[in-house]
C-alpha cells in the first residue's frame, strides 16, 4: 500500500490522506483548515487525482475531517462515500458553515453508503475494519490491511472519554496517531477539575462556545450548575445521547437528566445566570458568533476549552484578554499516545493534526515517530 499526504501531516488541519493498493484509491477524510481561507483551506489533491479516488471514508463529521466534502465533489471525485449513520445526519450543518452554498449543494445530492462499525467490508484488495473512537457518536477509527501490510488511521480518539466508548484498535505496520494536543500530559480529570473551578469562580454565567457534537455532550456530563443552550441545538444533541451504543454503560440516563434541566437562550435575549454552551467552538458559525460579540460587548464571562484557530473571534478574544482558555480533552494527551503506539506494534508512527514543529518534539516519547511529512509526500506501508 502507498500512502499519500494530502492534509494534516506537518500541518494541523484539513486532514486527508490518500491510500492505493492495486488500483484502487480512496481517501480517509475531507477536511479544511479554517485558520485559512486561501489555496490551503481545501486539501492539497489535484481534479486528476480527485478523478481518480475510488472511494471516501469519513471518520466523523467535524470540519476538519468532512469539510471539503463538497469541494471534491466539485472537482472531480465522483466514487463512493463511506461514513456511519451519525456522520450522515451531521455532515450538512457542518457543510453549511464551511463550505459554499454549491459545494453543500453537491454533497446533499449525494448518496453515503453507511459504515457500522465493528463490521469489515473491503474496497477492491483493501480490508477494512472501524471500530468507535470515543471522540463524538459516530466517530470511527480505520484500520486498512492488504498485500500482507497494515495501516492503522486512529481519525481522533479519546482513550479515556468519561462519556465515549472506545474500541482497541488491532495491530498495524504503520499507525497515524492523533496528535492534536501534541506533548500534552495533562489528564482528563485535571482539565475537568479546572473547568468546574473556573465556572464556580463565575456564578454570573459564561458563554462556553463549544462543537455541536462531541465537546458540547462531554460538557454536559461535566458540569454540575446550570446549563442553557441554543434551540437549534436541541435535536442533535438529543439523538447524541439517545446514541446509546456509543457511550459508556450508564451514562445516557445521567446526560438525559442533565440535558431536560437545560435552559434555552435565544439571539435578542440577556445572556443567562447559566454556563451556555453555543455551537461552534470557534465563533466562525452558530449562534457562537453572537453570543461571543454579546459577551465582549457586555464584558461576559467566556471560557474557550478547545483548539482556536488564528484570526477566529475566539482567537481574538482570547489575545484581547476578553476570554480564558481551560481545555477540555477531546483528543489523546502524549502518554495515551504513547500507549496507543506501543498496543499497535507499528514500525513507523506519523502524527496527524499537529504542526511539524509540534511532531519534532514528540519523538522522544514516541521513539518509532517518523516526522517531517507534509502535503505533497508519499511512503510504502
Amino acid at each position: 500500500m502507498k500512502l499519500t499526504v494530502h492534509g494534516g501531516i506537518g500541518e494541523k488541519g484539513r486532514t486527508c490522506v490518500g491510500i492505493e493498493h492495486g488500483g484502487t484509491r480512496l481517501l480517509l477524510d475531507v477536511g479544511v483548515d479554517t485558520s485559512t481561507q486561501g489555496i490551503a483551506y481545501h486539501p492539497a489533491i489535484t481534479r486528476a487525482e480527485l478523478e481518480r479516488i475510488d472511494a471516501i471514508i469519513v471518520t466523523h463529521a467535524h470540519e476538519d475531517h468532512v469539510a471539503a466534502l463538497g469541494w471534491c465533489l466539485a472537482n472531480g471525485f465522483s466514487g463512493r462515500i463511506l461514513m456511519t449513520t451519525e456522520s450522515v445526519a451531521e455532515t450538512d450543518a457542518t457543510l453549511a458553515a464551511y463550505a459554499t452554498p454549491h459545494e453543500r449543494a453537491l454533497a446533499q445530492a449525494a448518496t453515503a453508503e453507511i459504515i457500522a462499525p465493528g463490521t469489515d467490508f473491503a474496497l477492491g484488495p483493501i480490508a477494512i475494519r472501524t471500530g468507535r473512537s470515543g471522540h463524538v457518536v459516530g466517530g470511527i477509527w480505520c484500520h486498512l490491511s492488504a498485500g500482507g501490510r497494515s495501516l492503522g488511521y486512529c481519525g481522533d480518539v479519546v482513550p479515556d472519554s468519561p462519556v465515549f466508548a472506545m474500541d482497541a484498535l488491532p495491530p498495524s505496520d504503520l499507525l497515524l496517531i492523533d496528535a492534536s494536543y501534541g506533548a500534552d500530559r495533562i489528564p482528563a480529570i485535571e482539565r475537568g477539575a479546572a473547568i468546574k473551578g473556573w465556572l464556580a469562580a463565575h456564578p454570573q454565567g459564561a458563554v462556553l462556545p463549544t462543537p455541536l457534537s462531541g465537546r458540547s455532550v462531554e460538557l454536559i456530563g461535566l458540569i454540575e450548575g446550570p446549563i442553557a443552550i441554543h434551540p437549534s441545538m436541541r435535536e442533535a444533541l438529543a439523538q447524541q445521547i439517545a446514541a446509546s451504543t456509543w457511550l459508556k454503560p450508564g451514562v445516557a440516563d445521567v446526560l438525559s437528566t442533565r440535558f431536560a434541566e437545560a435552559l434555552l437562550w435565544e439571539e435578542g435575549q440577556a445572556l443567562p445566570h447559566a454556563a451556555l454552551l453555543v455551537d461552534d467552538g470557534m465563533g466562525l458559525a452558530g449562534p457562537s458568533r453572537v453570543a461571543l460579540a454579546q459577551a465582549r460587548r457586555e464584558r461576559h464571562p467566556v471560557l474557550l476549552t478547545g483548539g482556536i484557530p488564528k484570526g477566529s473571534p475566539a482567537d481574538l478574544m482570547l489575545t484581547a484578554g476578553e476570554a480564558d482558555w481551560l481545555r477540555f480533552p477531546t483528543h489523546p494527551t502524549l502518554p495515551e499516545n504513547i500507549a496507543i503506539a506501543a498496543a499497535s506494534g507499528a514500525s513507523r508512527i506519523l502524527a496527524h493534526s499537529c504542526d511539524a514543529a509540534t511532531a519534532a518534539t514528540l519523538a522522544a516519547g514516541i521513539p518509532k515517530l517518523v516526522t517531517g511529512l507534509k502535503p505533497g509526500d508519499t511512503i510504502e506501508i
